[in-house]
């Protein structure tokens, strides 16, 4: 459509490899605006045993088998198979790089079982400098209370999404991790969702990640 010159940018002629701003510039194709589709948005309680991706060669259920099916949707930020919790889906492609790039910060908030360490060893343990891959581990708030038995319940913010980087860290501070759930990903919480169920963000929600989008 754009060699054939249907497609005009503020009243020109278009061609290929051109850029236009969706927000301000004025497309047209064969004389009809063209306006942006409004991006979607949806939060997951993703359950254990389900994968990250669109297909898997093991033939395990995927996320994607339990969210309508949007086109363009990807997923921001990884759970690996045991971990269940929180996983953001959407259509804008920007800000969903923006959440998940370790420039901007963006905090995680998980919720660990755990044992191998008596309570105020793992406490002083997680407050104390954690290196993994030669850099550290950037800790924001840590919590760790008794559980049941010998257990622990830890609820650990962090501000990256390194690879099983919560699995890592207690790995390396001698903690085994029986159950794995994040709780938050940014200004997004998983409240009440049931396991299994998504939703899409609010108003309120979506206001809250423009700080993700390019000014």
């Amino acid at each position: 459509m754009i060699r054939a010159g249907r497609v005009r940018v503020n009243g020109k002629v278009a061609h290929v490899g051109m850029s236009v701003d969706p927000e301000h510039d004025i497309v047209t194709v064969g004389g009809r605006r063209i306006r942006p589709a409004a991006a979607t948005w949806i939060a997951l309680h993703k359950p254990v045993g389900y994968v990250v991706t669109r297909r898997d060669p093991e033939r395990r259920p995927t996320v994607f088998t339990l969210v309508p099916a949007v086109p363009g949707l990807t997923y921001v930020g990884r759970l690996d198979v045991m971990t269940s919790g929180l996983l953001l889906l959407t259509t804008d492609g920007t800000a969903a790089n923006r959440l998940m790039h370790p420039r901007y910060q963006v905090e995680r908030i998980y919720r660990a079982l755990v044992h191998g360490l008596p309570e105020a060893r793992a406490r002083r343990a997680l407050e104390g400098p954690i290196v993994l891959d030669g850099r550290p581990v950037r800790v924001v708030r840590s919590r760790v209370r008794a559980a049941s038995g010998d257990r622990l319940d830890v609820l650990l913010t962090l501000a990256e999404g390194r690879y099983r980087i919560v699995r890592r860290v207690c790995e390396q501070l001698g903690l085994k991790v029986e159950r794995l759930t994040r709780l938050g990903h940014g200004p997004i919480q998983l409240g009440r969702l049931p396991v299994g169920k998504w939703r899409y963000l609010t108003k309120r929600e979506l206001s809250a990640l423009d700080a993700y989008r390019p000014a």
